[in-house]
């Protein structure tokens, strides 16, 4: 299952967004977790130092190496030059799966060890000094949707990105990329005016959308969440003395999260598992080469030299893998 947490900067997204990773291992999940935010802060929620995260793999220096893997033998692209941020796989194109190794794993991925088990963890890269006047962070962040678009994953799989701040998400097609989408509102106007903007852009294109309540002191605010977003609202969160011991370094382990805490991640779990019945590999192939089409007539075409649309494979649909046969 793909999972995005959004919201605006702030809302506690980064923060509850390790929260959930740390769960599905304990949980005994697989779980590639993916910091999609410029201003990289995953990689310290889950336990890395400062030295350690900084030297976290950028995907976005990878790009070249990225698009050479998953373009494969695939004939519809001339050349990696050719391939953008959009491009959907086709005949030929390699996948990538949770559960393998593979170059792009090797130069982007790092494992991390939590308390109970390992995650591998990817970064698109912060942007830098030497970006500033010819690099725009979406040029960054294009490393993940490739390897979204190329993913295929089971119903026991996770994929937990941590999206970029507000709704720049809607620049590309990034955000019908998720099974599940959890955003992470705080209990006033400004926290509920992004879910707003997600509401209204998603609404034609099938996106799962749940409101994770963050900062929420009473009953008060769950009355002022449930008045603004309705039944989008999924579960609440309140302080919690494992997070800010966390903040300062020194977490405990994570079985000694609060029990209610503890509960909102799993309803969390639930809700992701249950709209992951709700795939419709055709759709999300249909709505990938849509989104490339669009940025193929925008930018993509003049960038390349090339007409992008032929990189469309009409008979091509994205799928889960058969499972793989076991000997007797």
């Amino acid at each position: 299952m793909k999972i995005a947490f959004v919201g605006k900067g702030g809302s506690g997204k980064t923060t509850l967004s390790s929260l959930f990773i740390r769960h599905l291992a304990a949980n005994e999940a697989p779980v590639v977790a993916v910091d999609a935010d410029i201003n990289q802060h995953l990689g310290a929620a889950l336990g890395l130092d400062e030295a350690e995260a900084a030297a976290l793999p950028a995907m976005g220096a990878q790009l070249s190496l990225i698009k050479d893997y998953l373009r494969g033998s695939n004939p519809r692209i001339a050349s990696v030059e050719t391939m953008i941020k959009t491009t959907p796989p086709g005949e030929g194109s390699r996948l990538l799966r949770v559960c393998e190794d593979n170059p792009v794993y090797d130069a982007c991925a790092v494992s991390v060890r939590l308390d109970d088990g390992d995650i591998r963890l990817m970064a698109t890269g912060s942007f830098t000094e030497s970006d500033l006047g010819v690099s725009c962070y979406h040029s960054k962040v294009g490393a993940v949707e490739l390897c979204l678009n190329h993913l295929v994953d089971g119903p026991e799989e996770y994929v937990v990105v941590d999206m970029t701040a507000g709704s720049d998400s809607f620049a590309s097609g990034m955000f019908t990329r998720f099974d599940m989408t959890f955003l992470v509102a705080e209990p006033t106007r400004k926290g509920v005016s992004v879910y707003r903007q997600y509401k209204e852009y998603a609404q034609d294109f099938g996106v799962a959308l749940k409101v994770v309540g963050n900062k929420v002191q009473g009953p008060d605010d769950v009355d002022f969440l449930r008045d603004e977003v309705g039944e989008d609202l999924l579960v609440t969160v309140g302080h919690s003395g494992w997070v800010r011991a966390m903040e300062k370094g020194r977490p405990p382990r994570f079985e000694q999260l609060e029990a209610d805490n503890r509960m909102s991640l799993q309803a969390l779990q639930n809700a992701a598992e249950d709209s992951y019945e709700h795939r419709d590999w055709e759709r999300y192939t249909r709505q990938m080469v849509h989104f490339h089409l669009k940025n193929a007539e925008s930018w993509g075409n003049a960038k390349t030299g090339a007409d992008l649309a032929a990189q469309v494979d009409p008979a091509f649909v994205l799928a889960e893998p058969a499972p793989v046969p076991q000997p007797s």
